[in-house]
């Protein structure tokens, strides 16, 4: 039987690893010749607690949070506990992250290069065409609210290198080892959301500066509470997690009252 090929990927990151470390929700360990991959909530976990999952099967875990709930963004932070896995060599570690983090692997090995292709929002938009186009209308404050609504750390574990004029890249201890080079398919949706709800006439509401800070508190709550929404993806739900952080950033950006104190 042929051998097959060592990727370059695989090898490069092995080479990292050292005796643990963790990739987005996962801690790998070696044990020998071995790697033993779990959830970093795992961690101190005893083997008999955890069940045994096959490299192969880890794409069925990953499809699905531990109440049942598809995941169509893999790098959210809701992959479920509970289990562990063995790879037996550098091809069945390769294999296994892919399961659970589709593309990682080669992304991360892209950045290590000394000039790693990152394709910038700008350029991204440019290339939309049809109900996508809209995209392209955004400012850069807009663009920018939309990423860090989008890409919070509550949302995606990926580390954005990605920027529109006035955002920086995300820094490595805000994310995870996975990089993202270019804007995902859901950020590419909340933007086209973003742009239509500045197309939309727009109401008058005058609040104080309390009332305003109430309104940022509740917002808060909400996403510090239990998911309000059942389908990350849906952007047409107002109890959507990204639409609410849209909503924070734009409150975020309203210039801040003069505070005079004084005493009669």
């Amino acid at each position: 039987m042929m051998a097959t090929a060592p990727n370059p990927a695989v090898e490069a990151f092995l080479a990292q690893i050292g005796n643990a470390l963790v990739i987005g929700q996962v801690s790998i360990s070696r044990a020998g010749t071995h790697y033993e991959l779990r959830h970093v909530a795992d961690c101190h976990s005893s083997t008999e607690k955890l069940r045994r999952v096959q490299p192969d099967q880890l794409r069925g875990l990953a499809q699905f949070t531990s109440g049942g709930v598809f995941r169509p963004l893999k790098s959210a932070p809701d992959l479920q506990t509970g289990w562990r896995s063995t790879a037996g060599s550098a091809e069945e570690l390769g294999l296994a992250l892919n399961q659970l983090y589709p593309g990682a692997l080669a992304d991360w090995y892209a950045v290590q290069a000394p000039s790693p292709h990152v394709t910038h929002f700008r350029e991204f938009a440019s290339r939309q065409t049809g109900m996508y186009r809209v995209t392209t209308r955004l400012t850069d404050a807009q663009a920018a609210r939309v990423a860090r609504s989008c890409c919070h750390e509550s949302l995606c574990l990926k580390r954005r290198l990605w920027t529109i004029g006035g955002l920086a890249p995300d820094r490595l201890d805000e994310k995870s080892l996975i990089p993202c080079l270019e804007p995902c398919a859901m950020l590419l949706e909340l933007a086209r959301k973003a742009m239509r709800m500045e197309q939309e006439e727009k109401l008058k509401i005058e609040l104080s500066w309390g009332e305003l800070a109430a309104l940022r508190a509740a917002l808060e709550a909400a996403l510090a509470g239990p998911a309000l929404d059942a389908r990350p993806a849906d952007f047409g739900s107002p109890g959507n997690p990204r639409c609410l952080r849209l909503i924070l950033e734009k409150l975020a950006a309203l210039p801040k009252p003069l505070r005079v104190d004084a005493e009669e």
